[in-house]
């Protein structure tokens, strides 16, 4: 594999054939594609794809393909519902405790998977204006069952140090907001950003800072990602995980295992696996509901309790995340209706890891 060592984003589906990481007779296709919707890779991500490898599962993620030109039926442009949820610009206010903050419309890389993929990119709004930032604050402080605010967009660490910064001290000013969680791909896709000045701008008195990493594939974690990571972890903002189940890049065991191990290994508690969303364009990287609660019961059996993350779903239409794990509980009997005993326990049938079913409790 040789590959030019690139100084800047590749954003051009001609760039991309120059780069060998899509064919020349691709070309059309692929500007139909990136005339909807958003392309970008950074150089870390370029250095780490296969070009010999035309099944490459960091490729998946970010080269466009043609399929994104098919849409499927239930496909939607808000296909989580973040709009009905939405009462002022910025905000997403769909569970009781806590909002979204979309801050920014832009990201260092586009996946090719994004559920935002119709707001996301050039062209579109690229950040709140004064106004709707100040209207926003102000939804945060007048509602004060409000404990957690969720910066996101885009990638909230495309904003400058000094900008995080302010929007930090504005939100850790409000009382009742106690944590402030940021969503990134930034530590994969551009490890240098995550420099001294954005770790000092992320702390912050009178809040507790959480980040969640984004990656998909355990090659993300390279040495400069585990040091972007690790800068985060030692000055004291913990760190936990997001991923999407994606058909050809970690829906098999070997690579879901190894992508936990990674996360653990570089102090990121695994914390979802996104069922794939019905994005437009998307239903080539989508597993099926029975496909992701197979490969959770092979990893319970497989890996340790620190790599488990919660399987979940966004219910279309804006009805919440719902945990769509196995169920490992198969059914229940009712032993003092079963032997005419009074007070008799109830008794479940529960499944291990390997398959096997187990009486709770045991029969005497």
């Amino acid at each position: 594999m040789t590959k030019t060592n690139l100084a800047r984003t590749l954003r051009e589906p001609a760039e991309l054939v120059a780069e060998h990481l899509a064919p020349a007779s691709a070309l059309p296709a692929l500007e139909r594609v990136a005339a909807r919707y958003a392309v970008a890779i950074t150089p870390a991500l370029v250095e780490l794809i296969d070009t010999s490898d035309p099944d490459d599962p960091i490729a998946r993620q970010f080269v466009p393909s043609a399929n994104e030109l098919e849409m499927q039926p239930g496909e939607n442009a808000d296909p989580i519902g973040d709009h009905p949820h939405s009462p002022v610009a910025g905000i997403v206010h769909r569970y009781p405790d806590r909002v979204l903050f979309k801050l920014v419309h832009v990201c260092a890389v586009y996946c090719r998977f994004c559920f935002r993929r119709e707001m996301v990119g050039p062209g579109k709004e690229s950040a709140l204006s004064d106004s709707a930032y100040r209207a926003a604050i102000d939804y945060i402080q007048s509602h004060h069952e409000i404990w957690e605010v969720i910066l996101t967009g885009g990638d909230p660490l495309m904003l400058s140090p000094r900008r995080i910064s302010e929007i930090m001290t504005d939100l850790a000013g409000i009382d009742h907001v106690k944590i402030i969680r940021l969503h990134t791909r930034v530590p994969v896709a551009d490890p240098t950003r995550i420099s001294d000045e954005m770790v000092a701008a992320l702390k912050v008195e009178g809040a507790t800072t959480w980040v969640a990493v984004h990656a998909n594939h355990a090659r993300e974690l390279t040495g400069p990602a585990r040091d972007a990571c690790a800068r985060l972890v030692d000055s004291g903002i913990p760190l936990v995980s997001q991923s999407v189940l994606l058909r050809g890049v970690n829906d098999n065991i070997a690579a879901l295992s190894d992508l936990m191990r990674a996360f653990v290994e570089c102090r990121i508690k695994p914390y979802y696996l996104h069922h794939g969303d019905l994005a437009p364009g998307t239903a080539h990287l989508r597993t099926t509901l029975a496909e992701g609660q197979d490969l959770m019961r092979q990893l319970r059996g497989r890996v340790s309790g620190l790599c488990q993350p919660d399987y979940v779903i966004d219910i279309p239409g804006g009805a919440g995340k719902s945990p769509v794990g196995p169920n490992y509980v198969l059914a229940e009997q009712n032993t003092a209706a079963d032997a005419g005993e009074a007070g008799a326990e109830t008794r479940y049938r529960i499944v291990d890891y390997c398959g096997d079913v187990h009486l709770y409790p045991p029969e005497t």
